[in-house]
C-alpha cells in the first residue's frame, strides 16, 4: 500500500496548502529562508498541518544536511555526534526536533552553545506552544511560528490533487466526508483515503464510514455546518438559553461528534464565560471531560446534557478572559517589569501574609498595572468586595 503522506509531501513552499502566512512569496519566514538568513525556529499547531513538511522544505531551500529527531527518544550523544560530524565542514546541519516541548533541560543545555555560534540550525515542532516549555535562553535565540488548522478550501485543494495523481474515483459524498471528518488534519484525511483505496479504487461513503465511523473532531456532513453548530451551542449557553443549547448539543451528538471534543469546549466556556461568577462550573466541566472519555456514547450524552444545563443556569462573567488578554498584550507590547526584591526567591525581606492574619500590604509589582475588573455577578461580587476591603485597609 502506497504511503501517500510521504509520497505526496510538498517539495517547495508553493506546494504547501493552508499556510500562506508562512509560505507565500511575501511571507517573512519564506523570505528569510530563501535569503539564507533564517535563524533557529519553532513551529506549533494542530496535527497534520505541515510542520515536518515545512522543516524539510527549509532544509531543501537552504541546502542544509537534514537530521530529523524526536524529543521523546533523543539522546544527548546523538546531538554530539552530529556536531562532531559537521565540526570542520562548510555546511552547518539542520536539526529538526519533533515534540520539542518535551526537550529535557540537559538536552536544551547541549543545544545552546551551537545555537549561539550558529554551528547548527535548530528547528522544532509541537502541537503545543513550545515557548512555555523552553528555557529563556532557548527562547531568546529563536523565532516562533504558528501553523493553522487547515480550512475546508485548503483540504479540498489537497484532496483534488491526490485524487488526480492516484487516479481514484471518489464520489461526492465520500469527498465531503473526507474533508469534514478529518478535523483540519491533512495527514488524517490522506490516511483514510489511502486505506480505502487499498480496498477499492472506487471510493464511496459507506467504505469510509466503515473505516472511520465518527469524525475526528467534526460531526457534520456539510461544509461549515460543524463550526456553526459548535458556535451555536457555545452562544446559546453564553446566552443562558437551555432549550437552544440542548438542541444544538443533540445536533452535534447525532452528527457523530466525539463526546471528548464537546466536553473540551465546555471546559473552555466554563472559564471564559462563567468564570468566577460560579467557580464550580470549571470543576463540573473538568469532571465531565473525564467521565465522557471513560464512558462514551450513548450514556455520555446524559452527562453532557447535565453539564450544558448547569452552565446555562450559571451566572456569567468574562472577567478572567479579559484580564489575561490585557496582561498578555502588555507583555507582548514590552511591559517587562523587574520583580520587586521583596518577593524574589531568596528575599530576606518578604512578609509572609499568614504571619499578619492572612494579609499584609507589600509591593508585588514594581509599577502599578491593572488588568482585573471583576463584575457584580454571582460569587465574583463577593470577590470584588473582598479585594475592595483589602485595598481600603491598606490606607
Amino acid at each position: 500500500m502506497a504511503d501517500w503522506t510521504r509520497q505526496l509531501r510538498p517539495q517547495c513552499f508553493d506546494d504547501v496548502v493552508g499556510q500562506a502566512h508562512l509560505c507565500a512569496p511575501e511571507a517573512p519566514l519564506r523570505q528569510l529562508c530563501e535569503s539564507g538568513a533564517l535563524g533557529h525556529s519553532f513551529f506549533y499547531g494542530p496535527p497534520g498541518t505541515g510542520k515536518t513538511t515545512l522543516a524539510r522544505i527549509i532544509a531543501s531551500v537552504m541546502a542544509l544536511p537534514f537530521y530529523e529527531c524526536n524529543a521523546t527518544s533523543l539522546k544527548v550523544e546523538q546531538l554530539r555526534k552530529i556536531f562532531e560530524q559537521h565540526r570542520n565542514t562548510l555546511q552547518r546541519p539542520l536539526i529538526f526536533i519533533d515534540e520539542v516541548h518535551r526537550l529535557a533541560k540537559n538536552q536544551q543545555e547541549v543545544l545552546l552553545p551551537v545555537m549561539e555560534t550558529n554551528a547548527v540550525l535548530v528547528l522544532g515542532a509541537s502541537t503545543e506552544n513550545p515557548f512555555f516549555s523552553l528555557t529563556a535562553a532557548m527562547r531568546s535565540r529563536s523565532l516562533l511560528f504558528e501553523l493553522k488548522a487547515l480550512k475546508h478550501e485548503a483540504l479540498e485543494a489537497l484532496l483534488e490533487r491526490v485524487i488526480a495523481q492516484a487516479s481514484l474515483q471518489v464520489d461526492d459524498a465520500a469527498r465531503e466526508y473526507l474533508l469534514q471528518s478529518s478535523g483540519g488534519d491533512a495527514r488524517a484525511m490522506l490516511k483514510l483515503l489511502e486505506f480505502a483505496s487499498a480496498i477499492d479504487l472506487q471510493v464511496n461513503l459507506t467504505m469510509l464510514k466503515a473505516l472511520r465511523p465518527t469524525a475526528l473532531n467534526d460531526g457534520s456532513s456539510e461544509a461549515g455546518v460543524h463550526y456553526d453548530l459548535v458556535s451555536a451551542l457555545i452562544k446559546s449557553i453564553r446566552g443562558s438559553d437551555a432549550d437552544a443549547a440542548i438542541y444544538y448539543l443533540a445536533r452535534l451528538i447525532e452528527g457523530g461528534e466525539p463526546p471528548e471534543f464537546i466536553a473540551r469546549r465546555l471546559v473552555i466556556l466554563a472559564s471564559e464565560d462563567v468564570g468566577n461568577a460560579n467557580p464550580q462550573a470549571l470543576t463540573l466541566t473538568t469532571s465531565t471531560m473525564t467521565a465522557v472519555s471513560t464512558i462514551g456514547y450513548p450514556e455520555a450524552r446524559i452527562i453532557l446534557a447535565q453539564t450544558v444545563i448547569y452552565l446555562c443556569g450559571s451566572p456569567k462573567s468574562n472577567a478572567a478572559y479579559l484580564a489575561i488578554n490585557k496582561a498578555q498584550k502588555a507583555v507582548r507590547d514590552g511591559e517587562i517589569l523587574a520583580i520587586p526584591e521583596t518577593i524574589q526567591q531568596h528575599s530576606q525581606h518578604y512578609m509572609y501574609p499568614h504571619d499578619f492574619g492572612g494579609w499584609v500590604a507589600q509591593t508585588y509589582l514594581s509599577k502599578p498595572l491593572h488588568f482585573v475588573a471583576l463584575k457584580d455577578i454571582g460569587y465574583e461580587k463577593k470577590m470584588k468586595a473582598w479585594f475592595a476591603a483589602l485595598k481600603e485597609s491598606s490606607h
